[in-house]
């Protein structure tokens, strides 16, 4: 039985999905997209098409998982390749960093749509989204690209429930943003930066950490973000040594570890809220 608290909309979810005949879904795995993805599936059936980023933005092990995932869930899936880390502006790493990198997905997207003759362009957006500094949110309206989670007033509680409900394994997966969230704007993005801050997070994630990012300060310095419940975890001596050595071999220096713990979004917070409203606009 679908539970109270989304049964509405849940129902109103699956009228926008009809209503639209037919979508392509900017699909990352990540636990909204992934939702949506599933529920376009059971109402257009072969009409909708998740669609896979692929860039040095995005986390390796994440793709491979949104790719088993989606042969799990039996979706028709097809993998972009997108070069915002060829577009300039993306490289310069401004505040609205993340419009440049959203055009680029969205314009891909939409020639595939084309293509395909799906008539829409969805994205994952949920209410928590709105209010948030998300500069890619004017891309999307540029790009005309559909929110039906957004639209049937999903919140994150929300969409965790029906996964959970639907027996989605990503119900309860930890949030996660491309890997150019790692670098404080203005410096300078690169393809074999965005490599090493892969390889760094990856070698956490297999030591079994769940909530972490690694911040790329400069060419040598990094900052271990883990959740606060997992800090003493990594304070073991055994651990630290070995999280410490693979960090040297990546190229770092000097490895700190933020005594704040993991937070999604940490190099906004240097952003003053005049810029920050700005870019948003």
């Amino acid at each position: 039985m679908i539970p109270q608290t989304v049964e509405g909309k849940y129902d109103h979810l699956q009228s926008i999905l009809r209503e639209m005949e037919s979508v392509a879904v900017g699909y990352s795995g990540g636990v909204d997209s992934t939702l949506l993805v599933k529920v376009a599936i059971d109402v257009l059936g072969s009409r909708a098409v998740a669609m896979i980023g692929r860039s040095e933005t995005y986390p390796t092990r994440e793709f491979e998982e949104a790719v088993a995932l989606a042969e799990t869930i039996g979706a028709r899936y097809v993998v972009v390749n997108t070069e915002e880390t060829d577009v300039i502006k993306f490289q310069e790493n401004p505040p609205d960093r993340c419009y440049y990198c959203k055009t680029e997905l969205f314009g891909k997207l939409g020639d595939i749509a084309e293509r395909e003759g799906l008539a829409w362009i969805a994205d994952g957006t949920i209410t928590d989204d709105i209010g948030d500094f998300r500069p890619g949110m004017r891309a999307k309206s540029e790009g005309n690209v559909r929110s039906p989670l957004l639209e049937a007033r999903f919140s994150k509680a929300d969409v965790r429930e029906l996964s959970k409900h639907l027996g989605l394994p990503t119900w309860d997966k930890p949030a996660f943003a491309c890997l150019s969230s790692r670098f404080p704007y203005g410096m300078g993005i690169t393809k074999e930066n965005l490599t090493r801050v892969d390889n760094a997070e990856t070698f956490l994630r297999d030591l079994g950490f769940r909530h972490f990012r690694v911040r790329f300060h400069d060419e040598r310095t990094a900052r271990i973000e883990v959740g606060q419940d997992e800090i003493k975890r990594l304070m073991d001596d055994n651990l630290r040594t070995r999280v410490v050595q693979q960090m040297k071999d990546l190229g770092f220096t000097y490895i700190t570890l933020d005594l704040q713990g993991y937070r999604t979004g940490s190099m906004n917070e240097a952003l003053p809220v005049e810029l920050k409203l700005q870019y948003s606009a």
